[in-house]
């Protein structure tokens, strides 16, 4: 999984794509760590709500430099209601659970989960995900919708790597010890 989140746990704010406090951190040092996950990646994942936000950025912004990955590298987009995914290289998977876990089973690169606050919770649940990427940005939102709900498992994670950015930000990784 690979998020941004203000310290007080929040994803996004009060509605959806409320992402300003993403502002708070972004940088060359986030961009960077950004493109170098970007080049590990053998498979992106979102919720058909971030998929649909995703591609209509991506696609346009030819510009940037993440948009030759973000376009190139292979995207399954998990709905049970979209009929089509136009944003080249993605398929849709209708249960997100078990046929993600095949496709962990058989990947041998990184697969990402970005935002996508339903599809991960149903992840987290089901104890999918091998690490949590986080990038805490030095704001309080003091409302929103937060990364990891009440309703979430209790899972014991693994410190594997923290890192400041000169901004404030903070990127943590954390390694879940049931996998």
């Amino acid at each position: 999984m690979w998020n941004v989140v203000s310290v007080d746990g929040c994803f996004e704010g009060t509605h959806a794509w409320d992402l300003g406090h993403h502002q708070a951190v972004w940088g060359e040092e986030l961009q960077a760590y950004v493109l170098a996950q970007l080049k590990t990646a053998s498979l992106l994942i979102f919720g058909r709500n971030t998929y649909t936000g995703m591609a209509a950025h991506w696609t346009k912004a030819v510009h940037e430099p993440e948009a030759p990955y973000m376009n190139a590298i292979p995207k399954i987009v998990c709905s049970t209601t979209l009929s089509s995914a136009d944003w080249e290289h993605t398929t849709i998977v209708r249960d997100a659970v078990a046929e993600l876990s095949t496709l962990k089973q058989q990947s041998e690169g990184n697969m990402f989960v970005f935002g996508s606050a339903n599809l991960s919770k149903s992840l987290m649940t089901a104890g999918l995900f091998d690490e949590y990427r986080i990038c805490i940005a030095p704001v309080v939102l003091g409302k929103g919708r937060r990364l990891f709900p009440d309703t979430t498992p209790y899972q014991k994670l693994t410190l594997l790597e923290c890192s400041h950015l000169k901004n404030g930000g903070i990127i943590v990784r954390y390694g879940s010890t049931t996998q």
